[in-house]
């Protein structure tokens, strides 16, 4: 049976292919952005007085439709930034999250934090691209992309300084890692069923070597999953359609972590 999954990949290598003859490498790496200093995820989780939380800027996605259509990235961001927020994820995937890349350029021009760029990464020119709208660090999903897949986009992320979190959803996949990840991402969603359960964190806590920091993305919605998950060693918490779905995101963000401090 054909899945959603399937269904963004295979769109994915098309829009790779147009935007490569759109827009080739020697163009993108004029970008202003592509020889800035970036800022680092891992240490910005690993500080010691950090929230943990990267806030995510999300319109849509496959399993929750819209979210809030005429959300602006650039005040949203800045009002999760300005809340306490550790770094920033921007999701730049058109036709299922109604991203564009046009978002993350806007948000890094207004932000001095790491930002991850929120997308379907199969291709080492999708790397090259998230140096130049000026991401920080990039994501790979493991359910997506193979052992040598995985390893060869690390490495070209790592060449142009970006960070890479591998995301897993089962210990199966742990199986990918390699000394160019960065960070580990439990993503609770099964990107093939759709379906959300903070569980696959907490069944996976201890299979990460320890070597990696890990983090944990979707599904968790109060502080007390954050201070559960923090027990089992998690050090970076992925939220977007909790904070989006809100009135003002931003302002739902802050009394997120509000909360979290006072707990």
């Amino acid at each position: 049976m054909i899945t959603i999954l399937d269904k963004i990949i295979e769109n994915k290598r098309l829009e790779v292919s147009e935007r490569r003859s759109a827009s080739p490498v020697d163009r993108l790496e004029k970008s202003p952005f592509f020889n800035r200093t970036t800022f680092s995820l891992k240490e910005s989780l690993k500080a010691e007085k950090t929230s943990g939380i990267i806030a995510e800027f999300k319109r849509m996605s496959p399993s929750a439709g819209w979210i809030n259509r005429t959300a602006d990235p650039v005040d949203i961001t800045k009002g999760y930034v300005q809340s306490g927020a550790a770094a920033l994820s921007v999701l730049t995937d058109r036709n299922y999250f109604s991203g564009m890349r046009d978002d993350l350029m806007r948000v890094r021009e207004v932000n001095n934090c790491p930002i991850l760029r929120k997308d379907f990464t199969i291709d080492s020119y999708q790397v090259i691209e998230a140096k130049a709208i000026g991401a920080d660090a990039i994501l790979l999903i493991a359910s997506v992309l193979d052992n040598t897949s995985i390893r060869e986009l690390a490495e070209v992320a790592h060449d142009v300084g970006l960070e890479v979190i591998l995301e897993v959803h089962d210990s199966s996949e742990l199986a990918f890692l390699n000394d160019w990840i960065d960070i580990v991402g439990v993503n609770n969603r099964n990107l093939k069923k759709m379906e959300t359960d903070v569980q696959t964190s907490i069944d996976l806590s201890g299979k990460i070597p320890s070597q990696y920091l890990k983090i944990s993305e979707s599904g968790i919605h109060d502080s007390e999953t954050i201070a559960y998950l923090k027990g089992l060693g998690y050090r970076g918490f992925l939220i977007g359609e909790h904070f989006m779905k809100q009135g003002d995101p931003a302002k739902a963000c802050r009394n997120f972590i509000k909360q979290m401090n006072a707990e």
